[in-house]
C-alpha cells in the first residue's frame, strides 16, 4: 500500500481533527475513484435525454445534469454541437452559489476564464447584458473562445490582459467578477492526476501570494451592490480561507454572502461563510467557493469596449489581436 509523504499527512491533519476524516481524505487522493461526469445544457434539452442521470441535489441547477458512471458525453455528437459542455461536478458546486445572485445582470467578468465552464454556467445562470472572459495566459486563449463559440455563448467579449490593467481601466463596471483561481491543484491527485510539488509550503505561498494579488484587482472592478466569486480547486487554507480574510481585511466594503442552500458544506476553518467539497464526498474531486459583495452604495461605472480596444491596442498590439467578440 501507497504511503502518504509527510506533508499530505500533515494537511489532513489542519484540515480534519477526526483521524478518520483524515484517514477517508488521504486514501481518496492515493487510490482515485471515477467521479460521476457532469454536463451543462447550453441549448434546449432534447426530449428524450442520450444519457444515463443520477437524481439532482438540492444546489445543483436544472440546466446541470450529473450522469452515471461510465458515460463519456464528450464523445457525443450533440456535445460538438455544442448542445452541451462537460464539467467536474466540482465546478458545479463552486459555481451553485451564483443561483442567489438576483436578475437583471448587465456586466459579468470572468478574470481566471479558460477552459471557459465558470462563464458559460454565468451565462446561462444570470443571463447578463454581456459577457467579458479574460485569460492572461495566451496559449489557453485558443480552448477558451473554442468552447465560447461551440456553446454558442453571447454576446461575449474575450480579452487577454492582467488583472492590473482590468482594475485601472474599469473599476466599480461588473455587477459580478468571478476568480477561479489559479492554485496548486491538490485535487488534480483525487483524479488520478499529478499536481508535482502541491503540498510543498514553498509552492502553496507562492500561490496564495498570486491568488491575493488577481482577487485584489478583481474586487476593484466590482460595481456598488455588485458580487465576486472567488474559488479554487486545491485544498491548502492558505490558498482558501486564508486569502478571503485577507480580501476583507483590505476591502472592508466587502462582505461573504451566507448561501443557505450550502451550509452543511460551510468550512469550519474561517469565521465567515463559505463552502468546500472533499473527494470522499464523493460529489467531485474538491473545491472551495465564496461570494463576496460590495456593499458600498452607487451606480456602476459604464464601460466603453470602444475605448478598452484602444489601450489594449496602445498597448500591446499583439494582445489586441488577441481580444475578440461573438
Amino acid at each position: 500500500m501507497e504511503k502518504p509523504s509527510k506533508l499530505l499527512l500533515k494537511l489532513s491533519r489542519r484540515l480534519f481533527e477526526n483521524p478518520d476524516k483524515q484517514a477517508e481524505f488521504i486514501e481518496a487522493l492515493i487510490h482515485p475513484q471515477p467521479f460521476n461526469p457532469a454536463i451543462l445544457w447550453c441549448q434546449n434539452q432534447p426530449d428524450i435525454l442520450p444519457f444515463s442521470v443520477e437524481l439532482p441535489i438540492n444546489w445543483q441547477p436544472d440546466f446541470v445534469q450529473r450522469l452515471s458512471l461510465g458515460e463519456k458525453p464528450g464523445k457525443h455528437p450533440l456535445h460538438q454541437q455544442g448542445y452541451f459542455y462537460c464539467l467536474d461536478f466540482s465546478s458545479v458546486f463552486a459555481a451553485s452559489v451564483l443561483l442567489t445572485i438576483p436578475q437583471p445582470v448587465d456586466l459579468v467578468f470572468d478574470m481566471c476564464a479558460s477552459p471557459g465552464g465558470k462563464s458559460v454556467f454565468a451565462w446561462k445562470a444570470l443571463e447578463p447584458e454581456l459577457l467579458i472572459s479574460n485569460e492572461v495566459i495566451g496559449k489557453r486563449l485558443g480552448m477558451l473562445i473554442s468552447n465560447l463559440k461551440r456553446c454558442q455563448v453571447n454576446p461575449c467579449t474575450v480579452v487577454n490582459r492582467d488583472s492590473k490593467i482590468f482594475a485601472e481601466i474599469i473599476p466599480l463596471s461588473s455587477n459580478l467578477v468571478i476568480v477561479d483561481a489559479p492554485c496548486t491543484g491538490q485535487s488534480l491527485l483525487a483524479k488520478g492526476q499529478k499536481a508535482p510539488g502541491c503540498f510543498h509550503p514553498t509552492a502553496i505561498n507562492k500561490s496564495a501570494n498570486r491568488q491575493k494579488r488577481i482577487i485584489a484587482n478583481s474586487a476593484q472592478l466590482v460595481a456598488p451592490q455588485g458580487y465576486l466569486l472567488y474559488m479554487t480547486c486545491t485544498y491548502s487554507p492558505e490558498e482558501n480561507e486564508q486569502v478571503c480574510e485577507w480580501l476583507l481585511s483590505r476591502f472592508p466594503q466587502f462582505e461573504a454572502v451566507r448561501v443557505s442552500y450550502l451550509g452543511e458544506f460551510q468550512s469550519h476553518l474561517s469565521h465567515i461563510p463559505c463552502y468546500r467539497i472533499f473527494p470522499q464526498d464523493r460529489l467531485g474531486a474538491g473545491a472551495f467557493t465564496v461570494l463576496f459583495q460590495n456593499t458600498a452604495v452607487g451606480k456602476a461605472q459604464e464601460v466603453d469596449l470602444d475605448a478598452l480596444s484602444k489601450v489594449w491596442m496602445n498597448t500591446n498590439r499583439r494582445d489586441a489581436e488577441n481580444t475578440e467578440n461573438f
